[in-house]
């Protein structure tokens, strides 16, 4: 029996993003292909969701991809970063955000919707470029469900 060949949701999505690259593919392209969201749409190619089948075998079709590179599109991820992911400057400055701006936003939603936090499963996310006069501004909006703390009995 042969066995089919494997290749990481990782190596996949890089794979794939040096296809989309060479092709002169937006992301928002890609996005508009499979009907999703241009954040999601990065996120799942890169590795970080998963594809329904439908959807990797359009991406597929479009970008001339083997069936290890599709297939792999429609597997579950394992959602941990790489070690040495962190030191990417802009993703540096996503955490720089966090540290800086983590507890003011805790508090505020905390004072606004009570005890609880902001879904980062139930949630969407959308980036735009908007024209400043001190240069061009990246405007992030993360739209997440509000899931309050609970005590629930377990009825056993």
């Amino acid at each position: 029996m042969t066995l089919p060949q494997i290749i990481s949701k990782q190596a996949a999505g890089a794979a794939i993003d040096e296809v989309r690259r060479k092709s002169g593919l937006s992301w928002d392209a890609v996005s508009e292909l499979i009907g999703r969201p241009p954040v999601w749409t990065a996120a799942a190619v890169l590795g970080m969701h998963a594809l329904p089948p439908a959807e990797a075998d359009r991406l597929g079709d479009a970008l001339g991809l083997d069936a290890a590179l599709v297939d792999a599109l429609t597997r579950q991820p394992n959602r941990a970063a790489e070690a040495d992911l962190s030191t990417d400057p802009t993703i540096y400055r996503f955490h720089e955000l966090v540290q800086v701006y983590g507890p003011a936003l805790k508090a505020l939603i905390h004072d606004r919707f009570g005890d609880g936090i902001m879904s980062a499963i139930n949630c969407s996310i959308s980036l735009d470029r908007v024209a400043h006069p001190d240069g061009d501004r990246v405007v992030i909006t993360i739209d997440g469900k509000f899931l309050p703390y609970a005590w629930v009995e377990s009825g056993v």
